[in-house]
């Protein structure tokens, strides 16, 4: 990951920058107390330029002389509807773009009626900087210098807060920078190549989080064939590299509170297996467990901000390739629950990892729910393309929890229906189920039904983020292949409504 600008608070009267942004409202209004040379030429710019201060717009000036900064960024606030967290980071995202490659940027946090904006905004601006910042470099060496001179980063330059309490801006900051340091690891690990990223190194990047205060638990194949999860490890037998199953605690919450969990698929590459897939695109598949690391960015977020719940994080993590000893379509394997399950496409192997992994999780821990994600059907982008998530629920409060949760988040979900005419879909021939429904119809559905078969009755909820883990359109604070979806949303779940004041 690229180098991040450095986030600092100033008191609103504090000296300028290089670059000063001022935030200006309906017919490009600034503050009244803005310097009397800063607020004439903003004026007077901004009514030759027809400026009318819409949300996201700009005007860029060369600052007068008698002002300390070289450019004054006028960003337009104005909007229709009052404005989203969504909207703060997508303006904070915005600045970064603008003032990026210089030495330093002042961003005055104040209406263009004077007030001063919240700590909570301010810290959402900085959250939308550094998102937007981000980049996956680790690999370009492009630009090195020749003669094995070490090559320095160009410097990302510092982004200074003017508001109007520094000590609030900071606490908020810290809070909200916990997230995005959980939503850039997701992106890190949903960017990585399969090659340096397999089962065993991505459980020792987990275990990293050992340093966090993340309790974590690797399960390697003996233990895993020790439990039964022959439908997990079905999928793993066509790959040399053995699977895992990582357990991540983040004790918060009072010691008898019964948990949180969520659980990720892990699917480091998908060949489809013997129903292997058309090579177009598959290179893509390297984030097939962006479900898995949307739940490694969420604990380390709950961790980093100290959240006051108990947590669990399962990630089952597989290779689905292909060799003499892969699993074959019509193949009947026995999940850890004891179901028999006819495998009819092996293409369809990220249901056989959560089957175990949902039930191990609701055998062993008891959670008060559970949320499992993954980049499960390519059905899902056909019905909501790229822009929610496909939520499939048992339990109507945490589903309306979960849509809640996505609009004050913008990672939005989409509610989609489970039934026992889908069921019917999936009951096999010569096992208890199969693992795909009947043909293309209903294709993300039937997955989800698949999975539902394994929570027992625990509340529950699938989200089905394969257009919106990898690919998804850029915007104002995530231009990176990788999104790191389902952090952000799931953590605002446990702050509205699982979380200890």
């Amino acid at each position: 990951m690229s180098s991040l600008p450095s986030i600092e608070f100033a008191p609103l009267d504090a000296a300028a920058a290089e670059v000063v942004v001022i935030f200006a409202g309906e017919d490009g209004k600034v503050a009244e107390t803005l310097a009397e040379p800063i607020r004439k030429l903003v004026e007077k710019a901004a009514k030759i330029a027809k400026f009318k201060g819409k949300s996201l717009s700009t005007l860029d000036l060369v600052a007068p002389a008698d002002v300390a900064a070289d450019r004054l960024i006028v960003v337009g606030t104005h909007a229709k509807e009052p404005a989203t967290g969504e909207d703060w980071l997508k303006l904070g995202g915005l600045i970064a773009s603008k003032t990026k490659g210089g030495e330093g940027a002042s961003v005055r946090c104040q209406s263009p009626e004077g007030e001063a904006l919240s700590p909570e905004i301010a810290a959402l601006l900085a959250t939308g900087a550094l998102l937007r910042s981000y980049d996956f470099d680790r690999y370009k060496t492009q630009g090195a210098k020749k003669d094995d001179e070490e090559t320095k980063p160009e410097s990302p330059g510092s982004i200074t807060l003017l508001v109007g309490d520094v000590e609030a801006a900071r606490r908020a900051f810290a809070i909200e920078e916990a997230v995005a340091k959980g939503t850039m690891l997701a992106r890190d690990l949903v960017n990585e190549p399969a090659n340096t990223l397999g089962p065993v190194e991505y459980a020792e990047r987990i275990q990293e989080l050992s340093a966090e205060g993340i309790d974590v638990e690797v399960l390697g194949e003996s233990e895993l064939r020790a439990l039964k999860m022959n439908a997990l490890l079905g999928v793993s037998q066509g790959s040399p590299r053995p699977p895992r199953l990582v357990i991540m605690r983040w004790n918060g919450g009072a010691d008898d509170e019964a948990p949180v969990a969520f659980v990720g698929k892990g699917v480091v590459f998908d060949t489809g297996g013997i129903s292997i897939k058309p090579a177009g695109s598959m290179d893509e598949m390297k984030g097939d467990m962006g479900g898995s690391a949307a739940v490694v960015g969420l604990m380390r977020a709950l961790a980093g901000r100290k959240a006051k719940v108990n947590a669990i994080g399962i990630v089952g993590l597989v290779e689905n390739a292909v060799d003499g000893n892969a699993q074959r379509p019509g193949d009947i394997v026995t999940a850890m629950s004891g179901t028999t399950i006819e495998v009819l496409n092996t293409d369809a192997e990220g249901r056989l990892v959560l089957a175990d992994a949902l039930w191990y999780c609701q055998e062993r821990f008891k959670p008060k729910f559970m949320v499992n994600l993954a980049t499960l059907t390519g059905a899902i982008i056909v019905a909501l393309g790229n822009h929610h998530a496909g939520l499939f629920s048992n339990n109507d409060e945490l589903a309306e929890r979960l849509l809640s949760a996505g609009k004050t988040s913008g990672e939005k979900v989409w509610r989609m229906p489970l039934g026992p005419e889908y069921d019917k879909m999936i009951e096999g021939k010569f096992a208890d189920i199969k693992n795909i429904g009947g043909g293309r119809a209903a294709g993300s559905i039937t997955a989800a039904q698949f999975l539902q078969r394994f929570v027992n009755d625990v509340p529950w909820a699938h989200l089905d983020i394969a257009g919106t883990a990898m690919g998804s359109p850029s915007n104002e604070y995530n231009q990176s292949w990788a999104s790191g979806f389902g952090v952000r949303l799931l953590n605002q779940l446990v702050v509205d409504h699982y979380q200890a004041a």
